[in-house]
Formats: structure tokens, sequence, C-alpha cells
């Protein structure tokens, strides 16, 4: 149904008014009819269409019937679908009849000028803006929804900065324009029109500290763009050029989603009658159709008043995270003391997987090595543009500077939130990890889902800090799930499970830690008469004990026991959020010990928290007993995998990671490739 005003009538003054392309005007017809008026007759000059609506049938004027009977059911409608080439070109009259008279008792006439007036931006989610019969009040998700979408404008494409785009008010080159999304205002019609008119855009009070709005005018010289709209600025009057009929207007988010922040943002324009234009003073005595009206003296202080109002809907753009089993695209490790060969493998790996290295010098880390703790990286897109943001988590250890120094830069976001309660363990982003694509009971995840540790309701249990936990929620497009990880000391996911690709199935496997499986194989080479064979052969200062005592060990037993049911619900928990069958699932040999407040550390150098690079693993050395002049846990390690395609380097992270309470993914970190699914066909 198209937007409908109501019109005034009077037949002792014509009027006059504005018409906006694809709108209604209904007109008062009986307000402004003389008294005795029983019937009335409407006629209008080209390109005005007249309906009435009588006995809730609506009749396109001129018609068989020459009155129609001034009824309180009955309407009169009027529409133009040509924008007017002069001020008040199209024209209405309107003709009063009492019961018994043939002569007009009065008439009533209305000068029209039509006018468009749209506001537009890329709701068919094209890449560019064009006009459309879609909603652009609402947003829709699917692959047959609609909305127009804006990018969090994070990234910093002036190297003289050292904070995002967003959080200035200039335009600092034109890679600037291209992270934001048009806007365009379309305006046509007579140009003396908006003499007496205003053109308002204007954006919700509640919107305004998410977005921010630029424009340049007819210019396209940087310094001519200005801050127009957004932040404190709630409206900002736009003067059509008299030669152009579009203004477009650069649209930047401030904001992500949020616990407070659906994410959409409104932008309105209004054509508003101005105080200079008088109601009804196109003229005086002008009342036969053809005649050209002469404007008359308004006056000055009669207020603004509304006519007409487009809207345009846009939907921030989700960060999103991508899994182990994206493509990687760059791998991140720190340089300190003691790790250089470390360093040096993930070199290798990296250059079999043909993505470059980036190393994160001492002077920087300064001694801090987790850097898989310190940030996640995801993404952000739009129809228009994509490029990768990496979040900041709120630990803010030595690395804290990292990812904003280093990391954000062109094309490159930046995005944190902070703890205002204080952070655990369980806010490090080791702590944070994301599925791949799953279906569960009918229900598409095609981003996957987010996976977070967590407690159980519990006097002393850690949680991640709300912050995080809502922007995590409110992205939509990932529907986090929470796990229980309260259990281990660090208290992170990424130390009993991780994802690889795999050829069948679904395209991946999860795998889990699993003490069951680790005692079953210490058994199974007990009884082949391995019993004396000893772990951490090779390693100096530790303790080697043999098979024989790992097995006779109950205290040991009976903690790994509590581990293996801690690590049981979490399985049940992920087959049913993630649609999980047991073959999706492999279960890798590992044993945990118990710390002094009863949480669970990796006995040995866990196997699952490894690095991922296509079909190229990167697993911790887990110096498990040397059986037949191999390491029995990596055999079986590679017994599980290998089938899969996947190589299975091990690498010795023993003294540089794994006694110090984390692994080999804890201490590096890895960009990958978007999604090839479009966030916007996804529905929540």
């Amino acid at each position: 149904m198209a937007e409908q005003r109501r019109v005034q009538l009077s037949v002792q003054r014509p009027t006059s008014t504005v018409c906006v392309l694809g709108t209604e005007l209904s007109l008062d017809v009986r307000g402004a009819a003389p008294k005795g008026s029983v019937a009335f007759h409407a006629q209008g000059t080209q390109g005005v269409k007249l309906y009435v609506i009588h006995n809730s049938q609506s009749i396109k004027l001129p018609s068989s019937v020459g009155r129609w009977p001034l009824e309180p059911h009955t309407e009169l409608l009027l529409t133009m679908d040509t924008v007017s080439k002069d001020v008040g070109d199209g024209k209405v009259k309107i003709s009063y009849f009492r019961e018994s008279g043939g002569v007009p008792a009065g008439r009533a006439m209305l000068y029209l000028t039509c006018v468009e007036v749209s506001l537009d931006a890329d709701v068919g989610r094209s890449g560019a803006v064009s006009r459309t019969l879609l909603d652009k009040k609402t947003w829709t998700w699917g692959p047959d929804g609609h909305g127009a979408i804006l990018l969090v404008n994070c990234d910093r494409d002036d190297p003289k900065s050292e904070t995002p785009d967003n959080r200035d008010t200039s335009i600092c080159c034109y890679d600037d324009l291209k992270d934001m999304s048009q806007m365009v205002l379309r305006t046509r019609g007579p140009h003396t029109i908006f003499t007496g008119h205003r053109l308002l855009l204007h954006v919700d009070f509640s919107d305004s500290d998410k977005v921010r709005v630029f424009y340049g005018g007819n210019s396209v010289a940087l310094e001519e763009y200005q801050h127009v709209l957004g932040v404190s600025k709630l409206s900002y009057t736009v003067k059509p050029s008299r030669h152009q009929e579009e203004s477009v207007f650069y649209v930047e988010g401030l904001a992500f989603p949020d616990a407070s922040f659906s994410g959409l943002v409104s932008f309105h324009v209004t054509l508003l009658e101005s105080p200079e234009k008088v109601p009804g003073g196109l003229g005086v005595g002008c009342d036969e159709v053809g005649q050209i009206p002469t404007l008359c003296v308004g006056l000055q202080d009669v207020l603004e008043t509304p006519l007409f109002t487009d809207t345009v809907v846009f939907r921030v753009a989700p960060w999103i995270m991508t899994p182990n089993t994206s493509a990687p695209l760059e791998v991140f490790v720190c340089s300190v003391r003691g790790n250089k060969e470390f360093v040096e493998a993930v070199g290798k790996m990296a250059e079999k997987a043909k993505c470059p290295l980036t190393v994160c010098p001492e002077l920087e880390n300064r001694q801090d090595r987790w850097i898989q703790d310190e940030m996640e990286f995801g993404y952000i897109q739009a129809p228009h543009k994509t490029f990768p943001v990496v979040f900041d988590s709120p630990r803010d250890w030595e690395l804290k500077d990292f990812p904003i120094k280093r990391i954000l830069g062109p094309d490159f976001g930046y995005v944190a939130r902070q703890a205002a309660d204080g952070t655990s363990s369980l806010d490090s982003f080791g702590n944070l990890e994301v599925s791949p694509p799953v279906t569960v009971k009918g229900k598409e995840y095609p981003l996957g889902r987010i996976l977070i540790g967590s407690s159980f309701p519990r006097f002393g249990g850690r949680r991640m800090a709300k912050a995080v936990r809502d922007f995590l929620f409110a992205q939509k497009v990932q529907a986090p799930v929470e796990l229980f990880s309260d259990w281990l000391m660090v208290g992170h996911v990424d130390e009993f499970l991780s994802f690889v690709p795999a050829p069948d199935r679904k395209g991946f496997r999860l795998l889990l830690a699993s003490p069951s499986a680790c005692y079953q194989l210490l058994k199974e080479k007990q009884e082949e008469g391995y019993g004396e064979a000893v772990m951490f052969q090779g390693l100096n200062g530790v303790a080697k004990p043999t098979i024989n005592e790992i097995l006779t060990n109950e205290g040991l037993w009976k903690f790994n026991s509590y581990v293996q049911s801690c690590i049981g619900w979490n399985r049940n928990v992920l087959k049913q959020s993630l649609g999980l069958a047991e073959p999706d699932i492999i279960d890798i040999p590992q044993l945990f010990r118990s710390d002094a407040s009863s949480r669970a550390v990796a006995f040995f150098p866990d196997m699952v928290n490894m690095l991922v690079l296509g079909r190229h693993l990167g697993i911790p050395k887990p110096f498990g007993p040397v059986v037949g002049g191999q390491c029995c846990l990596e055999q079986r390690l590679r017994e599980l995998l290998e089938p899969l395609g996947l190589s299975c380097p091990f690498l010795n992270e023993s003294f540089s990671y794994h006694l110090l309470s984390g692994g080999l993914h804890c201490g590096t970190n890895v960009r990958r490739k978007p999604f090839a699914f479009k966030w916007w066909h996804v529905v929540p």
C-alpha cells in the first residue's frame, strides 16, 4: 500500500501541495463542501490519476458516474506518475452540488507539483545502489532476504593515525570512502519548489551514536567531505542541486551489534513545508482548470510541517570467526627466549602450507608468547567490501599492544571488549573457538557455531567476561555454545578439542582429548611386554615414569576418570549442538594431572592443542613411551589422522610451552580465508 497523506481543500481559495511520486493523496472533499451540498464531481489534468472509494470499491475517474454522494465512507484519492516540469502544473477541480441544483454550489481548486524524493541504498545486496521495489524500511535474513548492509569502519587507512578510522570525523583518503556504504538521495522536480520546502536527512536519536555520515556535495575532493550526520548530529538539511538529481552520502558504522544494539540503523529523509509557504497560497481566484496560479505572500511564522518521509534501514555487519578447517592465509608466532627452534619449525609448516609467517619480536611481545590468547582473527563483509578484523581479548598482558599497533592497518580492522569486573583465564581467546558449518536437526549453521568455555553455576566458578559473551551472542550468525572448561587450570576449550578437515562425512572431524583412549593404549603396550618403557625420554630435568608406574598410579587414574567425565559432558553437548554422531569424533590419547587447586593440566604435551594449516597439522610432540623404535602416542595419532589425508609432523614445544601450562595452539595464531557463504543468507 502506498504512503497516504490527507489534504484539506477550500472553496474560498485555491489550495496547493506537493505530491511525492509513488504516494497517494486523500482529498478531504466533505470538509470543504458548502452547506447543503450532497454530491461532488472531480476532474483532473493529464498526469493526475483520481480514484473514488465508494461502497468499498475503487473506481478510476473519469467514469460513467458523474456525481458522487458526499457520504462518510466516500473517499477521493489521487496519485501522480510523472514528475512535474513546473510548479503547480497538475490540477484538480472539485465541484459541489446541492440536491436540487444543476449549478455548482461551489468549487475547490487544488494545484499539484509532483516531485521525486527517494532515499536509496544497496537494499538488494548487489554491491551497488539502485532503485528498488523492495521494502526499504525492513531488513530480512535468508537467501531471499533484503536490506542494506553497513560495515564498522574499524580499519586504519591513514598510516599517521593511531586509531581506527571510525574514531575520527574526517576522510583521510579514497580508500576510507570505499569502506563505507553509499546512501543516495534522489530528488527530481521543479527546482523552485525546494525554495518553499526543505529536505531534512535525519537519524533516530537511539541510533545516532552507532553511525557517522559524510557528504561532499557535488565535489570529489576529499577536503570537501564533511561529517553531516550521526553522533551529536541528528539532522542535516540537504540542498538539491539544480544540475544534479542525486546526492551521494557515505555511511560508516561506529559500533558492532551488542547486548544493547541489535545492529539495525534507520535513516530518514523528510520533505518539510517551510514557513515561507502558505497553505493554499498558490494563486487567488484561479478556479478554472488550465489557469496558471500566482504566488501569494506567505505567513513567515508558520511552523514547518512534514509532507513525506522516506526511510532506509541498514544492518551493521557482524564480526565472523573462521574455523580450523578454513584455508590459512597467514601464521603468527612470538619469538621469545628459548623458542628459536620452535619458531623455525612453525615457519617450515607455514611454508608447506604456502602461507606467510609473521613473527612478533621480543621487543614487542616482552616475553608474552601466548599470541592465541591475546587475539582472535575474523572478518566483516558487505556486498561491496570484505576485510579481516582482529578481536583483541581483555586479558591485556605484555602482548596487549600488538593487535592495535601491528595488526590494525589498511583493510585490517580492530575491535576490543573490556571486562568491567576484571578478567580471568577464561577471557583469553584460547577459550574461543568456532566449529565448521553444521546442520542440527534440519537447522543450518552455514558459518558454524562459536564455542566458549564456562563453568557450571557454582560458587567460585569462572566464566568468560559478560562484555565478551554479550558481543559474541549479539553477532547472531554463529550462535554460541557454552562448554564446561572450568575443570581445567587454564580453562580453555582448545585444551580438549580441535577440528581437522576430512574428505568425507561432514568435511571435518572433531578431535577430543581422551584419558580413556590413552589408558587403553598404555594397557595394550603393557600387555605386549613394554611396561618398562618410559615417558619423556630425551628430555632433561623431568621425571620419567614407566608405563607400569602410570597404570598403577591410583591417584592419577582417579583424577583422569574425573577428567574423562568432564570431557564426556562436553562430548554430549557438542553432539547435540553440532549435530554430530560418533563417527564424526576421534578420541586422541591424552592424560591430565591435578594442580594444587584440583584443576587439570596436561600430563604430557597436549596433542589436541595443535596447529591446523589445511592438511598440515603441527602437533605437540608428546614424548610418549618408545615402542619398537617409535613413540607409541605419535604412532597412534598417525593411525587415526593420516587416513584422512592429513600430514602429522610433531613439534617439540615441551620446555617453551608445555611446562608453562600451554601448548602449540596457544603459542600460534592463524588468519584464515573468509567463508564463501554470505552471512546475510543465514536464517538465525
